[in-house]
């Protein structure tokens, strides 16, 4: 019997991050990992000569697959795990547990590359290994992580960050911002379509009827103004608009309680409305399992939920389970669209 283009296992994108933090690690790992070789195709974007240090420095095996961007771009394929090879002329310097603009130069031609071929149709997803913001900021890169350039990327106006996991779903509505920054950057639209986002994912993978928590942003969710205006003059509004589109959303609820074990139950998935709000609960609930999913793009994204590491970079002690998480939830997402 013979075997058609749809039987075909599907190529998943991985950048590989902060060359100089635990990502070239995780990627090594990742690549031989039985759960993804049996389910999808994983396609390293990274740089075949850190991979080849880290691999010597660690004594493991090298990839056996390395594919030059240059070819890769051209229409040569890769049907079996491997690297795509970025080629960085800086990558010799490169120093492990550094922050480094050539590391961050580099971390930024995987994304590029990585969504390149996503856009094309040559990969059916990403997930992405930690960058250091830092690092971007050294390399003149003008934005504050994968979510604001993969947005740029992809043209995209409406998008928030999720953080996802087996005991736990959490969406933001702001991400990486100053927290004196946020109740400024708070609007109607903005909740609005962080709740529409949320309950979109949740129905293409097969909820029918996702029930959301909206959580307020001041203490005691604003006690009806006492504490703060935002509530009733952004987030309830936002509510009301997602269940006049037939969305199940609760709130604002008081954020101190709106994760106890009782409220998860009752939750399909939560809405914070700043980043330790929604990702003190998710963490503690999920660090090693939980992956971060952007949404509102056109292709598939994943990531891991933690950073670079630089203090264990490069020792071969990092676990590679949320990378290879993102990768199988890349899967699962792209195959659900």
């Amino acid at each position: 019997m013979k075997h058609g283009k749809q039987d075909r296992k599907p190529l998943i994108g991985v950048t590989m991050g902060d060359p100089a933090g635990v990502g070239p690690e995780l990627c090594l790992r990742m690549l031989l990992d039985p759960r993804l070789r049996s389910s999808c195709v994983p396609v390293v974007f990274g740089d075949r000569d850190i991979l080849t240090r880290v691999a010597k420095r660690l004594r493991w095996n090298r990839p056996d697959r390395v594919l030059a961007l240059s070819d890769w771009e051209t229409g040569v394929s890769l049907e079996t795990p491997g690297v795509i090879d970025c080629g960085e002329t800086e990558r010799l310097k490169i120093k492990p547990g550094v922050v480094q603009a050539a590391c961050g130069r580099a971390a930024c031609v995987y994304i590029r590359a990585a969504v390149r071929a996503a856009l094309a149709g040559r990969i059916r997803g990403i997930a992405t290994a930690p960058i250091h913001k830092k690092a971007f900021l050294n390399a003149g890169i003008p934005f504050t992580g994968h979510t604001e350039l993969l947005a740029n990327l992809t043209v995209s106006k409406r998008f928030c960050m999720m953080m996802a996991s087996e005991k736990i779903i959490v969406s933001l509505v702001t991400a990486h911002r100053r927290l004196a920054a946020i109740a400024g950057m708070l609007t109607k639209e903005r909740v609005s379509d962080s709740i529409a986002l949320t309950a979109e994912i949740l129905r293409q993978l097969g909820r029918k009827n996702p029930r959301i928590g909206v959580c307020g942003l001041n203490p005691h969710a604003g006690e009806q103004g006492i504490l703060g205006s935002e509530e009733i003059e952004i987030i309830v509004p936002a509510i009301e608009s997602a269940r006049s589109r037939r969305i199940l959303a609760q709130g604002p609820l008081a954020p101190d309680t709106a994760f106890l074990p009782a409220r998860l139950k009752s939750f399909d998935a939560y809405v914070a409305m700043y980043h330790d709000q929604g990702l003190i609960p998710f963490k503690m609930l999920s660090f090693e399992t939980g992956v971060n999913i952007t949404l509102g793009l056109p292709i598939a994204r994943t990531s891991v939920d933690h950073g670079t590491a630089f203090d264990i970079a490069w020792k071969g002690i990092a676990s590679p389970e949320s990378l290879v998480q993102s990768v199988l939830w890349a899967k699962r997402i792209a195959e659900a669209r």
